[in-house]
């Protein structure tokens, strides 16, 4: 039932027009909407019928298959072994718009990500794999279930897969996330191992599955597929957060490879730089997405991209604008509410034109995107948002219609008709037909109006045969793109090789997107006749999305003696093309000499692109050595400087460019930049042990390039000869009054473990550091400094006076330095403090079984009883929070920016906000969007109940017997780099970890209401709702 504007009914809806004439505002139960003028919205269905939706897809009768969640957030584990949730099935019996009647259609499901009916089954992702399940009885409920596709990997956020969804193909695509290692059959033999984020795809029969999108984003989720078949996706963290962007919407580009930076994709066949974002959304949460494809909404809503944003709590409208060969959008809200528990996360297009949108609820908090504060009461809904006065199609399903007894060229007529559930059921039903039906398809190609031809083109796509491809390769003919576009994308799909010389003439001769897509194809069928065109096209102007596709082309082809360099000189925009292309190929054999001449060349693009590849070739770093000492004499700017220590790292392995930072740090008549730069590589290069020259260069830095160094000096790694110098070394910094305190006690914390013995200046310095009133990064370096040194009993005697007195992070940081302890007065004191701590309950056994070893067995058990006590105590969070937010005065987000940026709480220091502040922790600039004044104050108090995606400690143990806790920011093949704070970074070879496991504790210290005021967490709390 829909409310018609300015209407008042009383317990169901209220709609008034807002000031701007644009948009309106519909009140459905405590939920106020915002849409567009025009509009109206609905809810259709609920509890009973369905409590936590979603996703849904319907079957050819329209009714709507929903995931429902049971609420449950338990370990995917145990979900996976007591599958709690369930598939319902809702139907509207008596044609009014809203569902009356549900049925379970499946229950005991693992956690269900996906919903998509196609052939008489229901698919569903739930991870670890998608299951088939079919009602063979009609009665409702599914009585087969067939494991379609096993992924074998289930990660702790459940983010392996989601799907899977219908290409106009017919065949199967999903999204792979997480960075767990999968196996599957390359198509050329052997075996493709990945830990990427991925598109994979694979025909509904069965068979072997092949990638189509390689990404370095956690969380790929959505599919959709534009008329002409181009593929659309949703993606979390796109690329690590920064000035408000992290999500977005993307053209996925056959064989592109995708941000975030990230060397999972390393091992994957790359074209230059990654692929862009099509469209920032910031810190959304994208999920659901849908191509609209009736006109019922207006013409202008077709084709248009419709996003769920679970932050956000709206849907976006983007329409496509074609640019250059790939597009852009424009952006606008259509369903938006400020109700924090409206969570949308699939939206539907029905047969007569509306929209659907699924809400799941506030129940939602497993590796959650927005807050541990969740609200299981607050159960979901179904919504239909309609245009007002719009007509919907008759018989909008084809109900009417004789479907088993159509002719084939009836069902070939309704491939133009203006009802897209009809369109796609005369899409299935040709195809089963098989070859009787392309004669009828052939005649559509031609005499059909656009829409039905570009249907003839998909349907022949599904059938088998040389008659559907010789159809098919007709269409190359045609002088519509769209129609070129989708017919090149079938022969490619198939690997037509009668295709070539048509798909030639069409990179020759066509528009960029059909180019494009006439590339992928070329690549794909791997015809030796593609390189010269691809190559004279290559000389063209070109966007990013073509270059990537004549490249990718040209590698899947890898035919290296066809590319021959010498005869490609003045042809740059080729030369480009064919030198990536032969260092990713297999065989390509380019070589040093091939390249290095190249880093000279007046042509920025050649230069550029030469440099993209000698970063990849370490064991080209004695040729290139002369290259870069040129090159650190040329810095003059910070951004100069940071490009060129990222790539001298990666080649850092080389003993000539080793010798080369060397020189330039010793030398001191370098200037202050160029030394800074030897620097910030030799910190991040992956060699094992340092240089000793590089030690010695280090030694001798003079006092402005200290604080460097300290920096330096702690992220190299050592061998055992190595680390009593460094010890030395860094022991004189921490003693250095010229050095501020923050670099002080970060060499002091850098002091390889047992290696520092304070005297009794040192250890009074690094006591008076623990003060509240000193920076939370001081405090933090000299805890953790403390926590390994060799103290003496006195020295322990005077810690645990000052224990209790100290934040909650750097009392439980310090615990472990008592481990050492062995008078008992020193054992009682500490129980002293333990009884007091507000932090034990939260402590771990082996930290509290370190601190009390050496103190005996009866204070040892002790300890033990008092933390069983601590954690048997009941504590209410939730009524805690509340109670915190009662006494919270008004705050000021003025003096909130003080708090932020101060050295009390330190929080810009891990967290940027606009262009300010570091980059170890989540990037804040956008908050206030998607936090409220509740989920900031848990976030502050208690930081472990909510760990952002990509930035969830993890616990590394080595071969060695080192334990380390930290923050993966970057891996691959070989290494895992863990970030331990905002100043030190270690790089761990692979071969030398033993476990990696994820651990339920963040980074972020908690307690940061004994640490500020009530003033001033108000004051915090007002700077960060303000920052939208």
């Amino acid at each position: 039932m829909f409310w018609m504007l300015r209407a008042l009914v009383v317990g169901l809806a209220v709609v008034s027009p807002l000031v701007k004439p644009s948009a309106v505002e519909v009140t459905l139960g405590e939920t106020v909407f915002t849409l567009p003028d025009g509009f109206i919205v609905e809810r259709v269905a609920g509890p009973p019928l369905v409590d936590r939706p979603i996703t849904g897809s319907f079957d050819e009768q329209g009714r709507l298959y929903v995931a429902d969640s049971s609420g449950s957030n338990d370990p995917v584990k145990k979900q996976l072994a007591e599958k709690p949730h369930r598939i319902v099935r809702l139907e509207d019996r008596n044609g009014d718009g809203q569902f009356d009647h549900s049925v379970v259609f499946a229950e005991r499901m693992m956690f269900p990500e996906g919903t998509l009916w196609h052939d008489g089954s229901l698919y569903v992702a739930a991870p670890p794999s998608i299951w088939r399940l079919t009602d063979t009885d009609d009665d409702g409920v599914a009585d087969q279930r067939e494991e379609w596709f096993e992924g074998k990997t289930l990660t702790g956020c459940a983010n392996d897969l989601h799907g899977p969804y219908l290409g106009r193909d017919g065949w199967v695509y999903w999204c792979k996330g997480a960075f767990a290692e999968q196996r599957y059959a390359a198509y050329r033999g052997g075996e493709r191992v990945t830990s990427a984020a991925h598109i994979f795809r694979r025909h509904a029969s069965g068979g072997a599955h092949e990638p189509v999108m390689v990404g370095g984003m956690d969380n790929p989720v959505d599919v959709v597929f534009s008329p002409s078949g181009e593929r659309f996706f949703t993606t979390t963290f796109f690329q690590y957060p920064a000035d408000g962007q992290r999500d977005g919407l993307v053209h996925a580009v056959y064989g592109g490879v995708y941000g975030k930076p990230n060397g999972v994709v390393n091992s994957h066949p790359s074209t230059g730089d990654l692929m862009p974002v099509m469209t920032q959304l910031g810190p959304a949460a994208p999920c659901g997405l849908e191509l609209y494809e009736s006109a019922v909404l207006g013409s202008g809503f077709t084709g248009n991209l419709f996003s769920c944003q679970f932050n956000l709590n709206k849907v976006q409208r983007h329409v496509l604008i074609p640019d250059g060969s790939t597009f852009r959008t424009e952006d606008s809200d259509f369903l938006a509410t400020t109700n924090s528990d409206f969570h949308p996360t699939d939206v539907l297009e029905d047969a007569d034109g509306s929209l659907l949108v699924l809400n799941t609820g506030g129940w939602y908090k497993l590796c959650c995107p927005t807050s541990q504060f969740w609200r299981p009461e607050v159960l979901g809904a179904i919504y239909r948002v309609k245009k007002i006065g719009a007509k919907p199609p008759d018989d909008p399903r084809g109900a009417k219609l004789n479907w088993p007894n159509l002719s084939t060229e009836r069902l070939a007529l309704l491939l133009g008709d203006e009802r897209p559930a009809l369109r796609r059921r005369a899409i299935a039903a040709l195809a089963k037909r098989g070859e009787a039906a392309v004669p009828s398809l052939s005649r559509q190609l031609w005499q059909g109006h656009e829409r039905a031809r570009l249907n003839a083109v998909w349907t022949l796509t599904r059938i088998h045969g040389a008659a559907a491809r010789q159809a098919v390769r007709g269409a190359f003919d045609n002088s519509t793109p769209s129609l070129q576009q989708a017919a090149t994308h079938s022969a490619g799909l198939h690997r037509d090789a009668e295709a070539v010389v048509g798909l030639i003439r069409l990179l020759k001769n066509a528009e960029s997107p059909v180019c494009r897509a006439a590339a992928e194809a070329l690549g794909r069928i791997g015809s030796a006749k593609a390189v010269a065109p691809l190559l004279a096209l290559a000389n063209e102007p070109m966007d990013r999305a073509l270059e990537h596709s004549v490249t990718f082309a040209l590698i899947e082809i890898a035919q290296p003696d066809a590319l021959s360099l010498s005869r490609l000189e003045g042809r740059p925009g080729a030369l480009c093309v064919a030198l990536v292309s032969l260092d990713q190929m297999e065989g390509g054999n380019l070589s040093a000499a091939d390249v290095l001449p190249l880093l000279q060349s007046g042509a920025a693009a050649l230069r550029k692109t030469a440099e993209w590849i000698c970063e990849r070739h370490p064991e080209w770093g004695d040729a290139l050595a002369e290259h870069y000492t040129g090159e650190l004499q040329n810095v003059k700017t910070t951004a100069q400087s940071q490009a060129l220590a990222a790539r001298l790292a990666k080649l850092a392995t080389a003993p000539a460019i080793q010798a080369v930072l060397t020189r330039a740090l010793t030398d001191v008549s370098r200037d202050k930049a160029e030394r800074m730069t030897v620097l910030a590589a030799m910190a991040s290069a992956p060699v094992n042990p340092a240089p000793d020259g590089w030690l010695d260069a280090i030694d001798s830095t003079a006092e402005p390039l200290q604080p460097a160094a300290v920096q330096t000096l702690v992220s190299l790694r050592l061998a055992k000869p190595q680390r009593q110098r460094v010890a030395t070394m860094l022991r004189r910094f921490g003693r250095s009054a010229a050095l501020g305190d923050r670099q002080r006690t970060l060499a002091y914390y850098g002091i390889p473990d047992g290696l520092l013995v304070p005297g009794e200046a040192e250890f009074g310095y690094l006591l008076g550091q623990l003060s509240a009133g000193r920076a939370f990064t001081q405090r933090s370096n000299a805890a953790k400094a403390l926590a390994v040194a060799r103290l003496t009993e006195s020295q322990l005697s005077r810690l645990a006076k000052q224990l209790g007195s100290l934040g909650a992070a750097e009392a439980t940081a310090l615990l472990p330095a008592f481990g050492g302890g062995r008078d008992a007065t020193l054992g009682q004191a500490l129980l002293a403090v333990l009884r007091q701590a507000s932090w034990l309950r939260g402590l771990d056994d082996a930290v509290l079984q370190k601190a009390t070893e050496g103190f005996g067995k009866t204070i040892q058990g002790q300890a033990v009883d008092l933390l069983a006590k601590a954690r048997a105590a009941p504590v209410d969070q939730t009524k805690r929070l509340r109670e915190l937010a009662d006494r919270l005065p008004g705050g000021d987000a003025l003096r909130g920016k003080a708090v932020f940026r101060g050295p009390k709480a330190g929080c810009s220091i891990c967290h940027s906000m606009a262009y300010h502040g570091g980059q170890f922790g989540p990037d804040l600039t956008r908050i206030g969007q998607v936090r409220k004044k509740m989920d900031l104050l848990e976030a502050i108090i208690f930081p472990s109940a909510s760990l952002v995606r990509s930035y969830e400690t993890m616990q590394v143990s080595t071969g060695g017997g080192d334990v380390l806790a930290g923050i993966i920011r970057d891996q691959g093949a070989g290494h895992v780099s863990l970030g331990i704070s905002p100043e030190k970074t270690t790089r761990i070879e692979r071969g030398n970890i033993r476990n990696i496991e994820p651990l339920n504790i963040s980074l972020m210290p908690a307690g940061m209401d004994q640490v500020l005021t009530l003033q001033q967490l108000g004051d915090l709390i007002a700077y960060l709702e303000a920052s939208r």
